[in-house]
């Protein structure tokens, strides 16, 4: 057995030695070493060359390295640009809406919030509490259903129909603890009439006794890449007050406006 690098790691065994050893070699790039021989490789990583040519044969494949013409040296490829775009972008995102989202809870003294779309749920970025502890509880890292609540039926929205059919074919999604689930037919109702709406309330639906309004946050495609939303508690069953959907509208158009959009 060879020798690697990653032995350190060998006693867990959740840890997947191959894509150890892929972001290892990505790893072994910088601006003094742009280009490196299957030899350099190996010997960077205490590999075989037999490993280390599967390795970097597999990295190639897939876009994250290139092959000098002549065969003898790889450089980082196209690809890895696009795993450091999302985290830049995501990056950015957060950092910009963050101060927006502050100064939306000190005008309302309504937690506010940020998420994105991971398939049919959504998945909260920031949270900006209330000063009067009022309001959702929802922390940062919750992924909760997309078509249950008012972020992610912003960012359903935006979709295609084929992509929300796609997204939930042959399968239920739950509303809320203790309650039916949302089959298809009725979130693609909901997708209809939420894609003519400029925000997106509801009062009590996922969480007992909570309002919330979002609105969307557009890229400078127009594309709706994130959501914001604004919670408290509330009682009864009324529409939330007109001046603070104008509030979550103009916060989600702010920060359009500062990503470009």
């Amino acid at each position: 057995m060879d020798k690697t690098s990653d032995e350190p790691l060998s006693e867990d065994r959740y840890i997947v030695p191959g894509l150890v050893r892929g972001l290892r070699v990505l790893g072994a790039f910088s601006p003094e070493r742009k280009e490196m021989t299957l030899s350099d490789l190996a010997r960077e990583l205490g590999l075989s060359r037999s490993a280390a040519f599967r390795t970097v044969y597999t990295l190639a494949q897939m876009g994250y390295l290139l092959q000098d013409p002549r065969g003898k040296s790889y450089s980082l490829g196209p690809a890895v640009l696009r795993l450091g775009y999302g985290y830049m972008a995501t990056r950015e995102l957060v950092e910009i809406a963050l101060p927006e989202l502050e100064r939306l809870r000190d005008e309302t003294d309504w937690s506010t919030h940020l998420g994105v779309r991971d398939g049919d749920r959504v998945l909260y970025l920031l949270r900006v509490p209330s000063r009067m502890g009022m309001g959702s509880i929802v922390h940062v890292g919750s992924r909760l259903p997309a078509a249950s609540t008012t972020m992610g039926r912003v960012l359903l929205a935006d979709l295609d129909e084929e992509t929300v059919i796609a997204l939930y074919r042959d399968r239920g999604q739950a509303a809320a603890p203790g309650r039916a689930l949302r089959d298809q037919g009725e979130v693609l109702a909901q997708w209809r009439r939420d894609r003519d709406s400029e925000t997106v309330q509801q009062i009590g639906s996922f969480e007992a006794g909570i309002a919330s309004v979002a609105a969307p946050v557009r890229d400078m495609s127009g594309r709706v890449i994130a959501a914001i939303n604004a919670t408290i508690a509330s009682e009864g069953n009324g529409a939330v007050p007109p001046e603070i959907r104008a509030a979550v509208r103009q916060t989600g158009l702010r920060i359009s406006r500062l990503l470009g959009g």
